[in-house]
């Protein structure tokens, strides 16, 4: 008798076994893990080189830079104002009420080519700084805001009736720029705040119209208008007043044009004494451009639960290869 027709050949019996999707087979589990892994990686990189490059760069004032007060019709002041950097007057000539005001640490400038030059540059760093994206848009009052470093922006007027705080995140090339659709208003004894390495440096408004600094307020940043700017009486400012059409107004206030501040340095030579050379302030840095640029802190949200993720993926998928290749060394023994 010939039992190899009663019994089934090892072909058979492999053409008895039912047939498996390709999809369900535990390779493809691993293989697909392996895949998405790779694009939640790539997908958090994208999303964190475009945290980077949200951070706005400087606003370049270029030859703005050295003045605190710069207007385009006339320059007034009542009282003991005290102006610590340069004073500039174009196209007008007019600039009244100095003394009984003092301008230290600059010079006087109106309806020259130096004044000329310098509101051809404000109009240039008004336009790009106007421009800056991405921005966020933000309510009209902006007391009681605690901000990070950005843009933003209002679509008409902006005001501050109380403090804001300005935070630099321990970055001291930090960038602040405020764009007011229309007017921007301070209350009386309302306050700009800088935190955490933020410097007046890098704080800019950009301003629709015409600025108003509310009486006894402390002000923080350079103010671009397009009109003018009036500071009532004992308005302390630690910026720049540039307007590039109209007036600045003052009345007994302090002025001080900023300065970014470096880090001491020392230096030393064989056989001489150590000398360490205290900060000093800079010229603010940057450019014109389109407000990307910088880059994210290392320890940024994005970046640590990207890499967080990308590990898990990593051990998951190798976890589950290495248990598939027991799993066919098992099968393989017991066959």
């Amino acid at each position: 008798m010939n039992c190899s027709t009663n019994s089934p050949s090892i072909f058979s019996m492999a053409r008895l076994q039912p047939a498996v999707p390709s999809f369900r087979r535990p390779w493809w589990r691993s293989t697909l893990f392996v895949g998405l892994s790779g694009l939640i990686a790539v997908v958090l990189l994208i999303s964190t080189s475009v945290v980077a490059s949200a951070a706005p760069t400087n606003v370049d004032l270029a030859t703005a830079t050295p003045f605190a007060v710069l207007a385009g019709s006339t320059i007034t002041n009542t009282g003991p104002s005290t102006i610590a950097g340069s004073i500039g007057l174009s196209p007008g000539s007019a600039v009244t009420g100095f003394p009984p005001g003092i301008v230290t640490a600059g010079t006087t400038h109106a309806a020259d080519a130096v004044a000329l030059q310098a509101k051809t540059d404000l109009t240039a760093a008004y336009v790009d700084a106007a421009a800056r994206t991405p921005f966020t848009t933000t309510t009209s009052d902006l007391a009681g805001d605690n901000l990070a470093p950005g843009v933003y922006k209002a679509t008409s007027s902006m005001s501050l009736t109380g403090s804001v705080t300005l935070n630099g995140g321990g970055d001291p090339n930090a960038v602040f720029i405020f764009v007011a659709g229309s007017t921007l208003i301070t209350s009386s004894s309302s306050h700009v705040v800088l935190t955490h390495d933020a410097q007046s440096c890098h704080v800019f408004w950009v301003v629709g119209s015409s600025a108003t600094l509310g009486t006894g307020s402390s002000f923080v940043g350079s103010i671009l208008a397009l009109t003018s700017i009036s500071a009532t009486s004992g308005v302390t400012i630690d910026g720049r007043l540039l307007a590039r059409n109209g007036a600045v107004s003052l009345d007994s206030d302090v002025i001080t044009r900023p300065f970014c501040a470096t880090v001491a340095t020392t230096t030393s030579s064989p056989g001489a004494s150590t000398t360490t050379t205290p900060g000093t302030g800079s010229i603010p840095r940057g450019a014109p451009g389109t407000g990307f640029g910088g880059t994210a802190p290392s320890n940024h949200p994005v970046m640590f639960w990207g890499a967080a993720l990308a590990t898990i993926g990593v051990v998951v998928s190798t976890t589950i290869a290495i248990r598939r290749q027991r799993a066919v060394r098992h099968s393989s023994n017991r066959a």
